[in-house]
């Protein structure tokens, strides 16, 4: 959500910002409903002290005991008017929360310039990508001919973009999601949370995926949403909260599933595990104050990336152009690993700070120690990593010439020792 007040003070500055978004200028058009909108609180405030000048009159017309004047001034015309006022300041507020809330956050200044993923810039890579001496395999190839990797049957139980595994593959998908939830409570400082999988729409709202986004979500028949991702209700555990300073950052972490619909995205990886309705992920979030929030997407990266090179990938990170850069954002980077079977880059990780967007839309604020009043917080959020392709990286990385997949060591002791699957 956007300061009305930062719109009132430079409607074209903020006209500028929308136009790296692609979004035509529309400050001209938020003023001028705010304007109504403070005409009609006037009005309304107006009605109000007409109201208090006619209670009193009636007060000194029963204390007199003139019956007469009383019904008089009560019968006296204006109610009317009254209500009128208040109705008119009730639909310029929705008219005014309609209009702000469809539009994506303000840009870093530093976000690259560009329409689409074409344009993202390459900031560091991590090793090169392999070449074996034998033609690699995709996953799903993998998967199937170890027999732990069963489509046919997710198919039948729930429909595509589903999979089931099954045996080693089973406990390789669960030792990820343990091991990355490990990491990050016990080394990166975050505090393991476990979050309900269903929320309200209110919670959808303060993250930003509602109203814009309702047909990327699974909603249940009694209102409540299945969650896109861990960050949403960690996220949301701030909302109407005013939290001390002492108490910043605060930095939380989940293993849950994510349940996505993949709206418009027929025809896109409809084979593997790339892109599915349900899928793991292990979810970071962070709360700062303004100053410090900066700082804290690179240390949350940073966090990402070492669950990468642990695992023995080879990765990127790229700064995400204004045309590629998510609704609630103003500055991405996202995490890409090399997959051989593919022969191409994918995402893995995407890291974002949000600034104080998210915050305003609920209301999630912290006292200063220093100072009067309170200041809207900054929340970022990202991938710790997604569990489904960190095991399709695995697979695919690790893969030997005779179909096996070497574990990496530090999932080992997840696996009861086991070195290989085979």
């Amino acid at each position: 959500m956007h300061d009305i007040r930062r719109i009132r003070e430079a409607p074209e500055a903020f006209d500028a910002a929308m136009a790296r978004r692609g979004v035509a200028a529309i400050g001209g058009t938020i003023v001028g409903i705010d304007a109504r909108r403070r005409d009609a609180i006037a009005g309304e405030e107006a009605a109000q002290k007409r109201r208090n000048e006619r209670a009193k009159a009636i007060g000194r017309a029963k204390g007199k005991g003139d019956e007469a004047e009383v019904a008089r001034l009560m019968a006296e015309a204006g109610a009317g008017l009254d209500a009128a006022a208040t109705e008119a300041r009730i639909g310029l507020d929705a008219e005014l929360k309609q209009v702000l809330e469809s539009l994506p956050n303000i840009l870093d200044a530093e976000v690259p310039e560009g329409r689409d993923e074409t344009a993202n810039v390459v900031l560091h890579q991590h090793g090169e990508p392999p070449r074996p001496n034998f033609a690699p395999k995709q996953h799903f190839e993998l998967g199937e001919a170890l027999g732990l990797m069963d489509f046919a049957a997710a198919a039948k139980l729930a429909g595509t973009r589903f999979t089931v595994l099954r045996g080693a593959l089973a406990r390789l998908e669960r030792a990820l999601g343990q091991w990355m939830l490990t990491l990050h409570s016990e080394q990166h400082g975050y505090t393991e949370t476990a979050v309900p999988y269903l929320v309200n729409a209110a919670t959808m709202y303060g993250t930003g995926q509602l109203p814009k986004f309702e047909d990327d979500l699974f909603k249940t028949t009694d209102g409540r949403y299945l969650i896109p991702t861990a960050e949403v209700p960690l996220t949301n555990l701030v909302r109407e909260e005013i939290l001390a300073e002492s108490a910043l950052p605060l930095r939380l972490t989940a293993l849950s599933p994510s349940f996505r619909s993949e709206a418009g995205s027929a025809g896109r990886d409809t084979r593997g595990m790339l892109r599915q309705h349900q899928f793991q992920k292990v979810e970071l979030v962070s709360v700062t104050r303004p100053e410090d929030s900066d700082a804290e997407h690179e240390r949350m990266t940073a966090c990402a990336e070492r669950v990468l090179t642990e695992l023995g990938l080879v990765w990127r990170r790229l700064f995400l152009c204004a045309g590629d850069t998510g609704f609630s954002a103003a500055r991405t980077y996202d995490l890409e690993v090399w997959l051989p079977g593919q022969q191409m880059w994918r995402e893995i990780s995407s890291c974002s700070n949000c600034r104080d967007f998210q915050a305003r839309r609920m209301n999630a604020r912290y006292r200063p120690a220093e100072g009067k009043g309170t200041a809207f917080l900054h929340t970022l959020n990202g991938s710790g990593v997604a569990v489904g392709r960190a095991l399709i990286a695995v697979l695919e990385t690790h893969q030997q010439a005779d179909g096996s997949v070497l574990i990496p060591e530090v999932l080992r002791p997840w696996m009861g020792g086991a070195e290989r699957i085979s």
